[in-house]
């Protein structure tokens, strides 16, 4: 995404091949960060629905200590995820009309990234969770270590990996 990009008001709009203002832009650039929002929530709210309902399953008294320990951990996870996640909508409406788009779209993609970090712990703690609960502790732990490997991965190295290919073809950034 664009917003980030140090300097981004002074790159030429149209060197990317888009004939838009800076202005033009930053509401482009709002509108993708909102589908991403969508995206998270729906995902951060079935989360955070599953562990509030564990915790009134009748085999949750079955947990060990370490197991209700990481419930908790994750329990504020899915807050701090949902906080994160309504974060740049809350925003939005404080500085609606005050034309701080720009400002609003940079400060709000850092919180998303923030955000994906989180519920990425998230989703790799409630894996591991159910699988150390209903096998054991050492399948938990073996998903821990896939779930992490994967993550890692798709969300870092890939993008890495296809943003250094982009760059030695001498491509342009969107």
């Amino acid at each position: 995404m664009t917003a980030d990009m140090p300097g981004d008001a002074a790159i030429d709009d149209r060197a990317d091949g888009r004939d838009e203002t800076p202005n033009e832009r930053a509401d482009r650039n709002w509108l993708e960060l909102l589908q991403e929002l969508r995206v998270m929530q729906t995902g951060t709210q079935i989360l955070t629905g599953f562990l509030l309902a564990v915790a009134f399953q009748p085999r949750f008294t079955d947990m060990d200590e370490l197991q209700r320990d990481v419930y908790v951990v994750l329990v504020a996870l899915a807050a701090l995820a949902t906080i994160l996640a309504l974060a740049p909508v809350g925003m939005h409406r404080a500085l609606f009309g005050h034309r701080r788009k720009p400002d609003l779209v940079r400060i709000a993609s850092r919180i998303v990234k923030i955000d994906l970090f989180v519920i990425g712990a998230l989703t790799i703690g409630v894996t591991t969770l159910i699988i150390d609960f209903t096998m054991n502790r050492t399948a938990g732990l073996v998903t821990l270590v896939v779930a992490l490997v994967l993550v890692v991965f798709l969300w870092l190295a890939l993008p890495r990996i296809m943003r250094h290919r982009r760059a030695r073809n001498g491509t342009q950034r969107e």
